[in-house]
């Protein structure tokens, strides 16, 4: 690799770190093609990405100070998996570790927060984005239905009234 094209790696991670709502640092020595694929896909699946980084580049995107708890991180082959969702990239790679022994997350981190890998892990049992959305639709869309079903009960119960005259009446 040349000047140029470390500089507009270094650039390239300094994007990705900057976007990225969290960033999962990974070992994956001994993985086969086929496995990082089904790990790409699935982290594509959810809108995230996966990508095989030099240590050496990645600290230095991340303006690492030399002993730093960066440095802990960006030692041997290592791969990030980060999305712009802070709990994807953890979601994704906790499940794919627990069914592939080769795979290791090491840690991670969400802006100048580093993690552990017990971090992540936590990090991964969180509710996503969406999820938590979801929830708090649900939270405002309870109250809507409930008041619909009292100004509609006084209606059913007087046509209710009504019907038993007339049936009483035909009888």
């Amino acid at each position: 690799m040349d000047r140029a094209q470390k500089a507009e790696s270094i650039e390239t991670l300094k994007g990705v770190f900057a976007d990225a709502g969290a960033v999962v640092v990974t070992h994956n020595l001994g993985l086969t093609v086929a496995d990082m694929e089904d790990l790409r896909g699935r982290l594509r699946k959810e809108g995230g990405a996966f990508k095989v980084v030099k240590n050496r580049l990645a600290l230095k995107a991340l303006e690492a100070a030399e002993g730093s708890d960066y440095h802990g991180l960006f030692k041997g082959p290592v791969g990030i998996a980060y999305a712009d969702d802070a709990v994807t990239a953890a979601k994704v790679t906790a499940e794919f570790a627990k069914g592939n022994d080769k795979f290791v997350v090491l840690g991670g981190f969400m802006g100048d927060k580093v993690l552990d890998a017990k971090g992540v892990e936590v990090l991964s049992k969180l509710p996503s984005l969406d999820q938590i959305r979801a929830s708090f639709l649900g939270l405002l869309n309870t109250p809507a239905t409930r008041i619909a079903g009292v100004v509609q009960a006084p209606a059913g119960q007087l046509a209710r009234v009504f019907n038993a005259y007339a049936t009483k009446d035909a009888a």
